[in-house]
């Protein structure tokens, strides 16, 4: 008898508490404009989950109420605020769907782009969000060539850009280190080409030169020529691109080499072809 007593005494208890803390928390606001208002209050103060709350309270008045768009955006930014950055990026979709002819639209677009390059990781790892902000904040470029950020999305993508270069090149470096000359010339190459304007170009095509010299001493002797001519071409190209580049002192040394190889093999092509011409004038 005691248990049973004592049963719905503890369940009425847990019931007031829990009635207790929702109503703590409720929000309390007349209309749209004083919800706005109290989640930009929430904000300055740094609580963005409560901000989160009075903002889509706004919404309860209608998406095209007055305050909307504000609210939409600021809902945004408190998202960010606490390092949602999909979340954010996502409304800040929905709010250049929702509000095409917004002044705020620009910044929205920018923001947005910018929500992926918050969420880029090292350049070790899976770059999706980097290449997915590159790609926005160009899009924000086209449709916004004149607006003030623009200068701030250019330094954004040339510092992506950057890394995906560095996980290019660094995979050049792990092919050559396994000994695999051929994979890591064709990812050296094209890490150039992909990116000549960043602050790894010149050193990709200094491994370009590297590997293609080891490729080639590896090779049979009728490919050697070809690939050290290939090493050749690419020490050409980090000189007149890149005269300035500090790497030109170690490049000098390889092409020195692949110059003296590549005399080696063609003299030796060349004998090998009289030996043969020989060989058939005597066989007549």
């Amino acid at each position: 008898m005691r248990t049973s007593a004592f049963v719905p005494v503890l369940l009425f208890a847990l019931l007031g508490a829990l009635v207790g803390c929702s109503g703590g928390t409720e929000l309390t606001y007349s209309g749209p404009e004083e919800a706005y208002k109290k989640g930009v209050a929430e904000m300055e103060e740094g609580d963005h989950q409560q901000a989160i709350r009075f903002f889509r309270a706004v919404f309860e008045y209608g998406r095209g109420n007055e305050w909307a768009p504000d609210a939409r955006f600021k809902l945004a930014m408190a998202q960010r605020g606490l390092n949602k950055h999909l979340v954010a990026a996502n409304e800040f979709q929905r709010f250049t769907q929702l509000y095409r002819n917004d002044e705020l639209l620009p910044r929205a677009e920018f923001e947005r782009a910018n929500s992926y390059y918050l969420r880029s990781p090292s350049y070790r790892l899976d770059q999706s969000d980097s290449e997915q902000a590159i790609s926005l904040f160009r899009l924000f470029i086209d449709r916004h060539p004149n607006h003030e950020l623009v200068p701030e999305a250019e330094e954004k993508i040339n510092e992506l850009r950057a890394k995906l270069a560095r996980k290019k090149y660094e995979a050049g470096r792990l092919y050559e280190q396994r000994d695999m000359w051929q994979a890591a010339t064709t990812v050296y190459e094209r890490a150039f080409d992909q990116y000549p304007d960043t602050p790894w170009a010149d050193d990709a095509l200094l491994g370009a030169v590297r590997t293609y010299i080891r490729y080639a001493d590896r090779s049979v002797e009728s490919k050697q020529a070809e690939r050290y001519q290939k090493a050749i071409e690419n020490y050409n190209r980090l000189t007149q691109l890149f005269p300035e580049s500090t790497l030109l002192g170690r490049a000098e040394d390889l092409y020195s080499e692949a110059r003296e190889k590549l005399d080696r093999a063609q003299a030796q092509q060349g004998e090998q072809s009289l030996a043969q011409e020989d060989a058939s004038s005597g066989s007549n």
